[in-house]
């Protein structure tokens, strides 16, 4: 019977590392393969194999190709961190007798930077400081986990997640966490901290990705560009510029913003309205067309279901729908103002509103299917939402207060 030798020892590349290591440094030095081989003590065939590479084929006809091996360069380490210089620098001028704050002059660094180095990585019995020993724990430190805090916190995860599927944003969440966890530092986390978990799913360990579960829909951020509107709106009207001061200064409520957001090929619509002061919404049902009769009927149906002295003015951009706006407000007695052209800013309430609103009426498709139900259901979700311009209220409580005199 043939007899087969056993082994012992730990086989494969791992024992040869060293070799490797040495082999390289040889070869940096300008030292010859074969040279370098006999120093090491390995073949020079192996030598060969290491800085070229070789090509392998296995029994069964599949090649394998073995690169080159390299020196791996050090990571850099960004200039705001000491390095091994500085902290050799730092030993000898404390031996030399120097006081925190002249090493500090002489490296070009904060004092405090040089006392939390000594307090860090001084010997906590002969007070002595080892520049090489410092050197080698703060690699130690900086080499920590990269796990995203949301991974390794379960259930701060869920709470994120149960409030991203409620089409929350980021920096809601982040406010809430605080708000429900106020003793929990744990269970509190930053806005950014939930974006990095979106934009890399590796680290954060989120169900859902960033183009779904954003209000953007976007997998990552860019800058907005400015609209390009040109003036569709044909009869005079009042322009923005007279509307009354309390409207700009949101001091009185019941000036309101309103626009349309439009559905696939322009085919269907639905009205939005914005409260400027408690950002209270409300939206319009338009089953059929979106022309000026169907947006005048729309309008003064919307304005009647709302409490009576809550719609003072209406602030609205150029656009045809909003051609009967005489009409509108002979039917109702509330004025219309309308932006300048190319200028949806002049509407920020209205249009930060209809950005929210296509997390639920994506663009492209087709928004008649939606009923009035559904467009109250959206915007009650809306209105119980926080918000940060409210000091964290929700438009609901704010509209309902009932120190609004204009409530009554």
């Amino acid at each position: 019977m043939k007899q087969f030798r056993r082994t012992t020892g730990k086989r494969g590349p791992a024992p040869q590392a060293a070799k490797r290591e040495q082999y390289l440094r040889l070869m940096a030095q300008g030292m010859s393969n074969s040279a370098a081989c006999r120093e090491v003590g390995i073949a020079r065939r192996t030598g060969d194999w290491w800085r070229y590479g070789r090509t392998v084929t296995d029994g069964t006809g599949r090649k394998h190709t073995y690169p080159p091996i390299t020196v791996e360069p050090p990571p850099e380490i960004s200039s705001r961190f000491l390095s091994e210089d500085e902290r050799i620098a730092i030993a000898d001028l404390r031996r030399a007798g120097n006081s925190i704050r002249a090493i500090a002059r002489e490296l070009g660094r904060d004092p405090a930077t040089i006392s939390r180095e000594v307090r860090r990585n001084a010997d906590p019995h002969t007070g002595a400081y080892h520049p090489h020993r410092a050197q080698k724990r703060a690699v130690a430190r900086r080499a920590r986990s990269k796990e995203g805090k949301l991974r390794r916190n379960p259930q701060l995860r869920e709470f994120v997640q149960q409030h991203l599927d409620q089409r929350w944003s980021p920096e809601q969440i982040s406010r809430a966490a605080q708000v429900n966890f106020p003793d929990q530092p744990d269970m509190q986390v930053a806005c950014e901290t939930i974006y990095q978990a979106l934009y890399r799913p590796e680290r954060g360990g989120l169900d859902r990705e960033p183009g779904k579960a954003l209000r953007t829909r976007r997998a990552w951020r860019r800058r907005r560009r400015p609209g390009r509107r040109t003036t569709r709106f044909v009869t005079p009207g009042l322009m923005i510029s007279q509307r009354p001061a309390e409207v700009a200064d949101r001091s009185v409520p019941g000036h309101w913003e309103g626009d349309l957001i439009v559905g696939k090929n322009g085919g269907s619509a639905i009205g939005t309205l914005v409260e400027r002061a408690t950002r209270f919404t409300a939206l319009v049902h338009l089953p059929g067309r979106h022309d000026a009769d169907s947006m005048l009927d729309g309008l003064v149906r919307a304005a009647g279901t709302l409490p009576t002295g809550v719609v003072r003015s209406l602030t609205w951009d150029q656009g045809g729908e909003m051609a009967l706006h005489g009409q509108f407000t002979a039917a109702t007695g509330i004025p219309v103002y309308f932006c300048e052209p190319a200028s949806p800013w002049q509407r920020g309430s209205n249009e930060n509103t209809n950005g929210l609103l296509r997390q639920y009426f994506p663009k492209s498709t087709d928004l008649s299917i939606h009923t009035a139900d559904d467009l109250a259901a959206v915007a009650a979700e809306l209105n119980n939402r926080p918000r940060k311009a409210l000091d964290w209220a929700t438009p609901a409580q704010r509209f309902a207060n009932p120190e609004y005199s204009w409530r009554s």
